[in-house]
């Protein structure tokens, strides 16, 4: 192959590479601070906290790892990665949150099939 054809000068490989290097910080400037997540997630969390602590436990506890994991991110300034997990964080505590609710759903419907049980066996003694 003949390279004799594609000579750069000095100016042309400086004005190239100025132009990759604002490009990259275009491309960096342009994804903002996910802030607003961050606190929808915090405040998720929170919620969960109060209402799912006893009953999914797991799923609250990855959704607090995903938060911690989150504001790091944001200190880092690793933005597209702290809006990640902030919105798996929060998608984490909406699941606890529902899980809690399930689980409580279904031990008031054992209750009542006792109660039902227990009624059945009563009227069939008389």
């Amino acid at each position: 192959m003949n390279f004799s054809a594609c000579r750069f000068n000095a100016r042309q490989v400086r004005s190239c590479t100025a132009c990759a290097i604002a490009l990259a910080l275009t491309a960096c400037a342009s994804v903002p601070p996910p802030k607003e997540q961050l606190a929808v997630s915090r405040s998720a969390i929170e919620r969960a906290n109060s209402t799912a602590a006893t009953d999914s436990p797991v799923e609250l506890a990855a959704g607090r790892d995903k938060l911690a994991r989150a504001e790091l991110a944001m200190a880092d300034k690793n933005y597209v990665l702290a809006k990640q997990l902030a919105e798996q964080a929060e998608a984490d505590a909406v699941l606890a949150e529902a899980l809690a609710r399930s689980t409580r759903s279904e031990r008031a419907l054992a209750e009542v099939r006792e109660s039902v049980r227990a009624l059945r066996e009563e009227l069939n003694r008389r």
